[in-house]
């Protein structure tokens, strides 16, 4: 992982998705010539794509490679004791998810969502769709996708004929603040793998992640969703929600605007790795994950006061 180098993939997301739709016509052999030359040119690109690329372990869509520069999709805080290196017991221990897909680790996410709200433990997902279009302007032309919501859950038990019962996803990671990653590559290969204590100083940024991403997006997409009688779901990992100020839950769903879905991550030693389970359920309103969000108290006029004429320069 310390020597990986993400390049630009041979193949795009939109000829992924077209290589999906030939690949299904083929099966049924609906090909055309045309069409035939077109499923072999990508699947070259998708053969040298996946030659030079890490495969993602935690997306759940097919031919899914790994973008983030060292492979690094979460953080965790250590100590040194002794001359041990050893993760720091208790919940300032846990794993923090710094890629959205580290979330989306076998599905269980996606899953609880439509048993939740849709009474389906196998729905169908969609991702990634457009949901805000612009108005035109200097730049951009009218009707231009300016926003997408990261996954809508589908029921797929319903009757046939059925109208379409769905829920919004949103997936949100941390940022971090502080030294560029890819020193901590180059120093565990002078290390020999060994576990050593970072060279550089960095930390979850919750303020960045939550109030300037998240609640823009919260703010922008849930009154929409509430007039088409729709839920928004959003998965965090438990430290995210934790780092955040208090949310007046809400114990009846139908109330609700929001369920957030908390990640908690357990080691699998017959694989070898954390997996990511769901391990609690908050169901708040709109208003009540903003002031959530937010975070924060105003300090007294007198302090704020106060701390202007610290700051005065002479």
């Amino acid at each position: 992982m310390a020597n990986h180098r993400v390049t630009k993939p041979a193949i795009n997301k939109q000829e992924i998705e077209r290589l999906m739709v030939l690949e299904q016509r083929e099966a049924l052999g609906a090909l055309t010539a045309r069409e035939e030359a077109r499923l072999d040119v990508l699947r070259e690109k998708l053969r040298e794509t996946m030659h030079d690329q890490l495969p993602c372990p935690f997306k759940t869509g097919p031919y899914s490679v790994c973008t983030k520069r060292n492979g690094v999709c979460s953080l965790r805080l250590y100590e040194e004791d002794a001359g041990a290196v050893q993760p720091v017991v208790g919940n300032r221990g846990n794993i923090r998810a710094l890629c959205p897909f580290r979330l989306h680790q076998d599905g269980v996410a996606f899953r609880q969502i439509g048993e939740l709200i849709l009474d389906d433990p196998d729905p169908l997902m969609a991702g990634e769709v457009g949901f805000l279009e612009g108005d035109g302007g200097l730049d951009m032309d009218e009707g231009e996708d300016v926003g997408r919501i990261d996954m809508i859950i589908v029921k797929n038990n319903a009757p046939v004929g059925w109208p379409m019962e769905w829920a919004a996803a949103e997936v949100q990671a941390v940022y971090f603040s502080g030294a560029e990653m890819a020193m901590e590559g180059r120093h565990v290969i002078d290390n020999h793998g060994d576990l050593v204590m970072p060279v550089g100083r960095r930390k979850p940024d919750y303020r960045s992640s939550g109030v300037k991403r998240l609640m823009p997006q919260l703010q922008t997409k849930i009154p929409a969703l509430r007039r088409w009688g729709r839920k928004m779901a959003i998965i965090v990992d438990r430290s995210f929600y934790e780092n955040m100020g208090a949310m007046r839950p809400i114990d009846e769903l139908s109330n609700a605007d929001i369920a957030w879905i908390l990640m908690d991550f357990d080691w699998d030693p017959a694989a070898d790795m954390y997996r990511a389970r769901v391990g609690e359920v908050v169901c708040v309103t709109l208003e009540s994950a903003i002031e959530g969000l937010t975070g924060g108290r105003p300090v007294s006029k007198a302090a704020f006061e106060d701390r202007i004429r610290g700051k005065i320069l002479p």
